[in-house]
């Protein structure tokens, strides 16, 4: 017999999510072991060490690139699919199955790391204390966060949170339910690749294209629903759908700007914009433009909004786990 097929994936799914939530990942383990995305990061690093030569014609650099991608994503998705055959053929369908399945995706879910790194920050923006602030956003995003005011912390911080409920939740729940521990595997791969090498510096423009675009295509739908689901809790749920979506295509990311401009009508408050990187001043334009600016107390809002919104992720599998088996 075989597993349900989605339904048991959405049961899993729920477990998993349950898990992270309650747990994380603990941190004797990450310092004893790591992290499953450490071991990509490294293997990430090592590739982009060795073959990415600023002397080479980009396109030799393009096609080392996708090269290294595809190796990285085969490290993650091959074992992934031997332990899955492994537990399928070990267990009968059912909750012992669905048990174990979703012990395993557990780690590759990060709902609660990113609450406890957003908390982080709230805590000393709330305090008065920019510097700490500042420290702890650079936590969680690429840019310079040396010079950023209270707003700008306020404002990296409340993207990172919104753009992490896409790519660090709602993408590998779903890519669980329909393709399983080899389908959130992959992603979580391209993910990081994407996180690593996928950026628009000189560096990288070439070596990372391919994980960029790759990315661009596995976080289409997740972060488009995941922005649905902040707009619908909206206190003005029309007018934050009306919002996100004229306001969206403004991000200079095709999936980032949905769930980040979703955020910033449900909270009434301006994201993106400009913003400093380490190769100059990027003039991005204002998502919600002409609303205020967040503080302290719209991190802790944004906090309330993503637990409301992961609760409804938890019913929506809970419900595909019902319908579906």
């Amino acid at each position: 017999m075989t597993p349900n097929w989605p339904g048991d994936m959405a049961a899993a799914m729920l477990i998993a999510l349950s898990l992270d939530l309650a747990l994380g990942w603990p941190q004797a383990w990450l310092r004893r072991i790591g992290h499953p995305v450490t071991w990509l990061g490294w293997l990430i690093a090592r590739l982009e060490a060795r073959w990415n030569r600023p002397h080479l014609a980009p396109a030799t650099r393009i096609a080392l690139g996708g090269l290294a991608s595809a190796l990285v994503i085969l490290a993650a998705t091959l074992p992934a699919l031997a332990v899955a055959l492994a537990v399928a053929l070990a267990l009968p369908p059912g909750w012992a199955f669905i048990l174990v399945t979703g012990v395993l995706a557990w780690p590759l879910l990060a709902a609660r790391s990113m609450a406890q790194h957003v908390r982080a920050v709230e805590a000393p923006l709330a305090q008065g204390d920019l510097p700490a602030a500042r420290r702890a956003v650079s936590m969680i995003v690429g840019r310079d966060t040396a010079r950023l005011d209270t707003a700008g912390v306020a404002r990296a911080a409340t993207e990172s949170l919104a753009e992490n409920a896409s790519d660090g939740v709602v993408a590998p729940l779903v890519w669980g339910v329909f393709l399983g521990l080899p389908g959130i595997a992959a992603y979580k791969a391209i993910n990081t690749l994407d996180s690593m090498i996928g950026h628009r510096s000189a560096r990288y423009h070439a070596f990372g294209r391919l994980a960029a675009r790759l990315d661009d295509a596995v976080n289409w739908i997740p972060a488009r629903l995941t922005a649905l689901v902040y707009a619908g809790l909206a206190a003005r749920p029309r007018a934050a759908f009306a919002l996100m979506l004229r306001d969206a295509r403004h991000h200079r990311s095709p999936n980032a700007g949905w769930p980040e401009a979703a955020m910033a009508a449900a909270l009434g408050v301006r994201l993106s914009g400009p913003r400093s990187y380490g190769e100059g001043i990027r003039d991005e334009p204002w998502v919600n433009e002409g609303a205020p600016d967040p503080g302290a107390a719209d991190l802790g809002r944004a906090l309330r909004l993503s637990g409301r919104g992961l609760a409804v992720l938890a019913v929506g599998l809970a419900a595909l786990a019902v319908l579906l088996r």
